[in-house]
C-alpha cells in the first residue's frame, strides 16, 4: 500500500492518522510543535464530531482522560442575559492539552510514524495531506482577527457553556476536569487605529461588564495562556485548494458555533475511504483528492454559511440593545442556530 504523509498533528492530522492505521495503510505525521501543549481552542466538542470518536472507538479513552459533559448554555450580551438552556444532546469539554497527548499517543500504539518540531518543504506533493491548521491572514476587511486562551480556578459558571459578548470580540468558558474552566475569546482590532488593550485585560472584560464580574475572584493558570493571530474567517471551498486539505487548513468556522473540533473530526473521517482507495492502487491521486474535496463542501457548506451569519450578529452593535433582548429570549432562534450550526 502506498504511504500517506500528513502535515500537521492537530485534531484533523492525528484522528485521520488514526483512521488510516486502523485500516492498515502506512501513515507519518509531521508536527511542527510537541506534545503535550495548549493551544487556543474553546475545547468543546460538539455535534457530528463526537459520532466519529465513538466509530473510532475513542469515546471511552476521553472520557477516562477526564473529558466531562456539557449538557447547558447561556448568552451574555451587553445587559441582556439568556436563560440557562439545555443542549439537546450534551458536548464533551476536554482540555487540547491532554486531547492532543491522548491522539498521538494513540497514533503511535497503532503503528503510525510521529515527526515532532518537524516541518514539511512541499504540502502539495502526491500522497501529502495538509492539516497543518489555518493558513495567516493579517488583515480581513480591515480587521485583524486574533485568539486568545487560558485556564483558571474558582470561576463560578451558571451554565456548562457561557458565551459573553465583548467591545469587539466574545469569550466563551466551559467546565473542564479537575475544578478548571477553560476561557477562550475571540477579538478584533483595526491596527491603524488605536493599539488593543493587554491580551489579559481583553479576557477578562472591561472593569463594570458581567464577564469581568464572572472572573473577579479567578485564578489564572500563567502555563496554559495561548494567543494566535491572523485568523481567516472568510469560508473556503475545499475544490478551491490545489492541496489535499482538511481541519483548520481547509477552513474555519466561526468559534461562536462551538463546532470547530468536531469539523475538524468530520473532515477527517470524510478523507479516509478515498485515501484508502488511493493507498490501494484504486484510484489516482487527483480523483481522490477531488473525492474528499467534494465530501468536505457538501459537509460544511450551510453549516458555514449559517455560522457566517451568527458571526456577524455576534458583531452587531443592535445585539447589545433591545433585539439582543429578543433574540436571547427565544427558545425558536437559539433552537433554530444551534441544529444549523452543527
Amino acid at each position: 500500500m502506498k504511504p500517506v504523509s500528513i502535515v500537521g498533528g492537530g485534531l484533523a492530522g492525528l484522528t485521520l492518522g488514526i483512521a488510516l492505521r486502523r485500516r492498515e495503510v502506512p501513515v507519518t505525521i509531521q508536527e511542527a510543535g510537541h506534545y503535550p501543549r495548549h493551544r487556543v481552542c474553546g475545547e468543546f466538542i460538539s455535534g457530528r464530531g463526537q459520532d466519529v470518536l465513538e466509530r473510532l472507538g475513542l469515546g471511552k479513552s476521553l472520557l477516562r482522560a477526564g473529558a466531562i459533559a456539557a449538557r447547558t448554555g447561556a448568552f451574555f450580551l451587553g445587559n441582556n442575559t439568556s436563560p440557562v438552556r439545555d443542549l439537546g444532546r450534551p458536548a464533551l469539554c476536554i482540555s487540547r492539552f491532554t486531547l492532543d497527548w491522548l491522539l498521538a499517543e494513540e497514533f503511535v500504539r497503532t503503528g503510525g510514524e510521529l515527526h515532532q518540531n518537524s516541518r514539511a518543504t512541499n504540502n502539495s506533493r502526491e500522497g501529502m495531506v495538509a492539516a497543518s491548521g489555518r493558513p495567516v491572514k493579517p488583515k480581513e476587511n480591515g480587521w485583524r482577527w486574533f485568539g486568545l486562551k487560558v485556564h483558571a480556578r474558582k470561576v463560578e459558571l451558571s451554565a456548562d457553556l457561557e458565551m459573553y459578548g465583548v467591545r469587539d470580540g466574545y469569550v466563551g468558558m466551559c467546565r473542564l476536569s479537575g475544578g478548571e474552566t477553560n476561557i477562550c475569546g475571540l477579538f478584533r482590532n483595526q491596527p491603524a487605529k488605536a493599539a488593543a488593550r493587554p491580551p489579559r485585560e481583553l479576557i477578562r472584560g472591561e472593569p463594570g461588564s458581567p464577564l469581568h464580574n464572572k472572573l473577579a475572584q479567578a485564578e489564572f493558570d500563567e502555563s496554559s495562556f495561548c494567543s494566535v493571530a491572523g485568523l481567516p474567517l472568510r469560508p473556503r471551498r475545499a475544490s478551491g485548494h490545489q492541496e489535499c486539505c482538511i481541519g483548520d487548513a481547509l477552513t474555519m468556522t466561526p468559534p461562536v458555533t462551538g463546532n470547530g473540533m468536531s469539523m475538524a473530526f468530520e473532515a477527517a473521517e470524510l478523507a479516509v475511504q478515498p485515501l484508502v482507495a488511493w493507498s490501494q492502487g484504486e484510484l489516482s491521486w487527483e480523483t481522490a483528492h477531488q473525492a474528499i474535496a467534494r465530501a468536505c463542501d457538501a459537509a460544511f457548506r450551510w453549516r458555514l454559511l449559517w455560522a457566517g451569519w451568527l458571526q456577524r450578529l455576534m458583531f452587531s452593535p443592535a445585539i447589545r440593545g433591545k433585539l439582543g433582548h429578543m433574540v436571547l429570549g427565544s427558545d425558536w432562534f437559539w433552537r433554530v442556530m444551534f441544529a444549523r450550526t452543527r
